[in-house]
């Protein structure tokens, strides 16, 4: 199932070490219809511009600060040391907008897209009033921020939020689903891309030796008919693809700290994330009942 997992720079365009789905990438992906990311890194003034096209397109600090330049109006938006520290601020820029992105500082940018119709207005978000959500309990606690969600940003088709899980916790987790457009569920594809840190406990003779390796791990497998088997390592710089099938968990691995970026989108008349658990596990969210939120939690600024 190679086509469904990419690893840093293996799908690169111009600037861009990932350029996946959107409607320029020059990567094919068969079957990949409504989610795109782009991913690069930026020195101190270098700058990068998108065409106007037909697909609504939100701009992600991973880290550094950037100014974003559309309908000749400016947004500075103040970013982040990594993505490890809290939010950043993000620009969603609507269809049919071309927009020129200039790195202060330098850094490392995404862009997530998806084809759309619909025209939103142009809204920048400011780290502090996008929600940060504690979600789960114990070794399954983790920290969402839902800057593209739809109770946060008016948007046509995609859905797109960040997820923080500390060492040895589970996220995505228990393994769901939304492939298909029924009741209580939307069929939305679905970009992870990965990012790893170590953890605050490692010693520092680790980190001055420069020898750890940080990773975590994806899983995706069907849910019905369709093959999808993926159980792989993850580092900085990845992307797994969910066209369909349950996923998760998404494993931070003792010593290491993991962050994923979600970019959804789907056919389906409705802007919603309605998911079904693997009835085997679903179980599993009755046990948060009784633990607490993983005191790590949150990571801020």
């Amino acid at each position: 199932m190679t086509e469904w997992i990419h690893r840093a720079g293996e799908a690169p365009q111009g600037p861009w070490f990932c350029s996946l789905g959107a409607h320029d990438s020059a990567t094919a992906v068969g079957g990949w219809k409504h989610t795109g990311l782009r991913v690069g890194d930026f020195a101190d003034g270098a700058s990068v511009t998108l065409d106007a096209t037909s697909e609504e397109r939100i701009v992600v600090p991973l880290s550094g600060d950037y100014d974003v330049t559309v309908d000749g109006e400016t947004y500075s938006l103040n970013g982040r040391r990594s993505v490890f520290h809290g939010p950043a601020d993000v620009l969603y820029t609507g269809i049919d907008r071309s927009m020129t992105i200039t790195a202060r500082g330098g850094g490392r940018l995404a862009v997530a897209s998806a084809p759309a119709k619909a025209e939103y207005p142009v809204r920048h978000l400011r780290k502090a009033e996008i929600p940060v959500e504690l979600r789960g309990a114990g070794q399954s606690s983790r920290q969402v921020q839902n800057f593209g969600t739809p109770a946060t940003l008016e948007a046509d088709r995609f859905i797109v939020c960040e997820v923080i899980t500390p060492s040895s916790n589970w996220s995505s987790y228990p393994p769901h689903k939304h492939d298909k457009e029924k009741d209580g569920e939307t069929q939305l594809e679905e970009i992870y891309y990965f990012e790893t840190q170590l953890s605050d406990a490692a010693p520092e003779a680790v980190r001055a030796n420069g020898t750890a390796d940080s990773h975590g791990y994806q899983r995706v497998y069907a849910s019905d008919d369709r093959p999808i088997d993926v159980a792989t390592e993850v580092r900085s710089g990845d992307v797994v693809l969910v066209p369909y099938g349950w996923h998760g968990p998404a494993m931070a691995t003792p010593g290491y700290d993991l962050y994923y970026l979600n970019v959804m989108a789907g056919p389906g008349p409705v802007r919603e994330w309605l998911i079904s658990d693997d009835p085997h596990h679903g179980w599993v969210r009755q046990t948060w009942e009784d633990q607490d939120i993983d005191p790590r939690l949150p990571f801020t600024a």
